[in-house]
């Protein structure tokens, strides 16, 4: 006689109640996803953008501030302020290794609060940095540096929203997770200068008469970040299946699909972050002077349209993937990026040359600027999509190697798509760290220490990243979509519909 276990037993509300641990977790069951399982799935969602949005402002904070700093008394070289602003991109990057490890050690709302507490120490330290114009650029380096961390909640957020979805609905929700944060890069380069005191919203908000206090903004987030922690820790949840060794989790860096994917994300998100970084100081570079109260394009006016709108296209790359495939849109995505990058070129060798400062120069140029901005527009939406498809893809290789050879509906298949599952979230914390590199690479190129003429080096560095989309698009179709050419000497997952 055959004995049939019992099927297990539904999980209640209390189980999976805000601020506990879920210890039976099954997204791939369709009745459990739809009794209860969706809703408690969206709860984290939420909670999750909210944290990750804040980490995004803060780790963004230095990008729109440079801007204010020359006016405030600080005599920071460009190079310095290009500096200041590649910094916590570096550090950002970085964490994002360690980030994502914790997810699984010690529980995806745990680190939540863990990470959303940590930022109070680059809010509040630059709250205080940003009062003394006598404050020693080494000390200005190290606060920015903290604000670094920032960039490590995307990973830990990503690699735990990851858990909580079935295969079918991670594009739109990895997307969503994925914008709000994003977004968060917008809001802060929208809001300060209107807390702060400077002008901003197209002109429509008038420079402060009592002066700048860029303070203002870190003591904000500092309310609001411990805000974020109280929240995860009372409406988030750890998954027990989440939980793996440490061991296991680096596994994914020998995989060679972790390195190409990390590729083609340099080219999506660290092109998303490192333009939203520098755009407020390219603009002000090429189209401002400050000569007799100044002249030209306002950076604060229309800084922010750039991450918002790569912001917004990202989750329509991940609802574009899942419905025609990532590796579609994301070779579409680089071949905007291309057409979009040369645009900007060319609006850039449309200027004339300004080094004396002077104000009918820089109001010329000002007539160019509508180009120039919508060409970076154009851009930055490219790289919402891609990055929305990019991320669509990760999930899906690993599932894809996963099911190769076994059987739906047996132990082994269960198990090796669960494995995939957190494999999946740890590679999307690698690549997303060194995807995250092109923050810092990006506004180094434009300012480094050895770069006698910005404006010159601005537009090389622009040549450079069209010759680089090049290189992942072609990358993208021999690897994803190629199905037939020297597919016997080298296999490819065309096949796969990644």
């Amino acid at each position: 006689m055959t004995i049939t276990a019992p099927p297990a037993t539904a999980p209640t509300a209390a189980d999976m109640s805000g601020g506990t641990t879920i210890d039976d977790w099954r997204p791939e069951d369709e009745e459990f996803w739809e009794n209860g399982g969706k809703q408690v799935a969206k709860r984290n969602l939420i909670w999750s953008i909210f944290a990750e949005h804040l980490g995004f402002s803060v780790w963004l904070l230095w990008s729109v501030s440079v801007v204010f700093l020359p006016a405030m008394g600080f005599g920071f070289t460009v190079s310095q302020l290009f500096i200041l602003v590649a910094i916590p991109n570096l550090v950002g990057a970085l964490v994002r290794i360690p980030y994502t490890f914790a997810v699984p050690l010690f529980g995806g709302r745990n680190w939540t609060v863990c990470s959303a507490a940590l930022l109070l120490i680059p809010a509040l330290g630059y709250a205080i940095v940003v009062q003394n114009p006598s404050t020693p650029y080494g000390l200005f380096l190290l606060i920015a540096a903290t604000a670094g961390l920032g960039g490590g909640n995307f990973s830990s957020s990503m690699a735990n929203i990851n858990f909580f979805y079935p295969a079918k609905a991670k594009g739109a929700a990895l997307g969503l997770n994925a914008a709000g944060g994003n977004a968060g890069v917008a809001f802060i380069q929208f809001l300060l200068p209107v807390i702060v005191g400077g002008a901003g919203v197209f002109g429509l908000v008038k420079a402060s008469e009592s002066g700048i206090a860029l303070q203002r903004i870190g003591y904000l987030y500092a309310v609001l970040v411990t805000i974020a922690a109280v929240c995860a820790w009372k409406f988030m949840n750890n998954l027990s299946m989440a939980k793996a060794p440490t061991r296991q989790t680096f596994d994914v860096v020998k995989r060679r699909q972790t390195w190409i994917m990390a590729f083609l994300y340099i080219g999506t998100f660290g092109s998303f972050i490192g333009y939203s970084a520098a755009m407020p100081l390219l603009i002000k570079l090429n189209f401002y002077v400050d000569t007799d109260g100044g002249a030209g394009i306002n950076a604060a006016y229309f800084a922010f349209l750039g991450a918002l709108v790569g912001s917004v296209f990202r989750p329509f790359g991940g609802w574009l993937a899942d419905r025609v495939g990532g590796a579609k849109v994301t070779i579409w995505s680089f071949a905007a990026m291309i057409v979009g990058t040369l645009a900007i070129l060319v609006s850039l060798n449309a200027l004339t040359p300004n080094p004396d400062k002077t104000v009918a120069i820089a109001e010329s140029n000002a007539a160019i600027f509508p180009f120039f901005l919508v060409a970076f527009l154009f851009v930055f939406a490219a790289t919402g999509v891609g990055n929305g498809s990019t991320y669509r893809m990760i999930p899906l290789i690993w599932q894809t190697k996963a099911k190769q050879g076994r059987t739906p509906g047996t132990a082994d298949y269960d198990k090796a798509v669960l494995h995939a599952t957190k494999e999946s979230s740890a590679a999307l914390g690698v690549i997303g760290s060194i995807g995250a590199m092109g923050g810092f690479a990006i506004p180094l190129s434009f300012g480094a220490p050895w770069v006698d003429n910005p404006v010159e080096a601005v537009k090389g560095a622009f040549l450079v990243f069209t010759l680089f989309y090049v290189a992942c698009l072609a990358t993208t179709w021999f690897v994803y979509t190629r199905r037939t050419f020297l597919v016997a000497r080298v296999p490819s997952l065309g096949h796969a519909h990644i």
